[in-house]
C-alpha cells in the first residue's frame, strides 16, 4: 500500500496564517439616561459616538479609545442649553460568539466636559462598564449594540457621583487584516493510507427568541416579556419611569405629568383643574381663561381615548335653584369653548354642582371668588 508522508490534519494544521481585522470602527447613535439631580430636561438627551478598537491575536482584550458628543442638551430649570462631550479608554474583551451572537463586555475611564456648566452639572473624571453584542453582516459589517453606565465624580457630588446609562446602537466595520501565530509543524510521520474517510455532519441548531423580544432564549433570563417592552441585553424589561408617577414610560401616556399629580392607570391625571373662575352671578368665560383653554384642548384633541366631564360651581350666595342653573351655565359655556377649539363633542359633557364641594371659605370675598369655578374631570375610555 502507499505511504504518506504527512495526514491531511497535520497538512491543515500548519497552514502558515489566518486572517483577522486588526481595527474596528463604529459609528453610534443613541440615548443617554441622566440621574435627576444633575437637571437635565427629562432626565436625558440624544447622544452620537465614534468607537475605534485594536485587536490582536494574542488577547481577547482589546484596547478601545470612544468619543460620545450631545448637540444643545436641555436643562430642566436653567434658560440655557449645553454641549456634552466625552472622551473615554476602555479594555474591551470579546466572549465566543453564541450562534450568531458575538457578546462583549468593556470598562474603563474618561473624562466629560459640559460646555454650560450648573451647579448640578460639572466637569469630571469617570469610571465606566458596559456590556453589548455585535451581529455579523458581512465579513466586514455588523450591527453593534451595548449598554453602559457612568459614574462621574464633580466638585458638586464631592461625596457622591453622578450616574449616567448610555444605550447605543450603530454598524461595526473592520478592516486591516493581522497575521495569526503558525502553529507549529508536526514532525513528518508515515502513516498508511486511510482508505475511506467518514465526515461528520454538523447540524446547527436554530436559535429560537419565544417572546419575540430580539434576545435569544438561551440567554433571555424574562422568557414571557409582553410585547413591544424595551428591554435589556438579558431579555428583561428596562424598568423606567420618567415623570415618577408609578406608571413605567412604555405604559405612560402623558408622560411629562408633574410631579405628585394623580394618575389613572395610564399615567395621565384624572382630575384636572382649569382654574377658571367666574365674576359673581356670570356665566361668561373669562378672557385670561383662553391659554388654559387651548392647552386643554390640545390634550384632548391628541388623546381622543379620553373624554372629560366639565364640571360648574358656584358660591353659596343666591337661592339653590338659581345657583345650581347657573353653575350648569358656566360648565356649558367651558364646554363649548373646548368645541370651539376644536375638540370633538363626543369627548366632553357639563353637569352643574351648584354650591356643593367648596374648595374655600364662603365667607371672604377671596373664598367666594375661589368657589365660583370650574373643575374637568378625565376618563379614559
Amino acid at each position: 500500500m502507499k505511504r504518506l508522508l504527512l495526514l491531511p490534519a497535520l497538512l491543515l494544521g500548519s497552514a502558515s496564517f489566518a486572517d483577522t481585522a486588526k481595527y474596528e470602527i463604529s459609528p453610534m447613535i443613541g440615548y443617554n439616561f441622566a440621574e435627576g439631580n444633575i437637571g437635565m430636561k427629562n432626565d436625558g438627551y440624544l447622544m452620537g459616538g465614534l468607537e475605534i478598537q485594536a485587536n490582536s491575536p494574542d488577547s481577547k482584550l482589546s484596547p478601545e479609545l470612544s468619543l460620545y458628543y450631545t448637540h444643545d442638551a436641555d436643562y430642566d430649570s436653567v434658560a440655557k442649553d449645553t454641549d456634552i462631550l466625552r472622551l473615554s479608554f476602555n479594555g474591551v474583551y470579546t466572549f465566543d460568539a453564541v450562534g450568531s451572537l458575538v457578546p462583549f463586555a468593556k470598562a474603563g475611564v474618561g473624562y466629560e466636559n459640559v460646555n454650560n456648566e450648573t451647579a448640578e452639572n460639572q466637569d469630571g473624571f469617570f469610571a465606566d462598564a458596559g456590556a453589548g453584542v455585535k451581529i455579523p453582516l458581512s465579513d466586514s459589517f455588523s450591527f453593534k449594540a451595548e449598554a453602559i453606565y457612568l459614574a462621574k465624580i464633580t466638585n458638586a457630588q464631592n461625596s457622591t457621583v453622578d450616574n449616567n446609562l448610555m444605550t447605543l446602537v450603530g454598524f461595526t466595520y473592520s478592516f486591516g487584516a493581522m497575521k495569526q501565530k503558525a502553529a507549529p509543524k508536526e514532525a513528518v510521520v508515515e502513516e498508511e493510507v486511510v482508505e475511506e474517510v467518514v465526515v461528520p455532519v454538523v447540524v446547527v441548531p436554530v436559535e429560537k427568541d419565544s417572546d419575540g423580544d430580539g434576545i435569544y432564549d438561551k440567554l433571555d433570563k424574562c422568557p414571557n416579556t409582553p410585547e413591544g417592552s424595551t428591554v435589556g441585553v438579558d431579555g428583561c424589561p428596562v424598568v423606567l419611569d420618567a415623570d415618577h408617577d408609578s406608571v413605567l414610560n412604555e405604559n405612560d401616556l402623558c408622560p411629562n405629568t408633574p410631579v405628585g399629580e394623580k394618575v389613572d392607570k395610564n399615567g395621565c391625571p384624572m382630575i384636572a383643574n382649569l382654574h377658571i373662575t367666574f365674576a359673581n352671578n356670570s356665566a361668561e368665560v373669562p378672557a385670561d381663561a383662553d391659554a388654559l383653554l387651548s392647552k386643554y384642548a390640545k390634550f384632548l384633541k391628541t388623546n381622543k381615548n379620553y373624554s372629560a366631564k366639565i364640571v360648574g360651581y358656584t358660591d353659596n350666595r343666591g337661592s339653590k335653584e338659581y345657583n345650581q342653573k347657573l353653575s350648569q351655565k358656566r360648565a356649558e359655556a367651558v364646554m363649548n369653548a373646548l368645541i370651539a377649539k376644536g375638540v370633538d363633542p363626543k369627548q366632553l359633557s357639563a353637569v352643574g354642582m351648584g354650591v356643593l364641594n367648596p374648595v374655600a371659605t364662603n365667607d371672604t370675598a377671596e373664598g367666594r371668588a375661589t368657589n365660583r369655578r370650574i373643575e374637568a374631570e378625565l376618563s379614559y375610555k
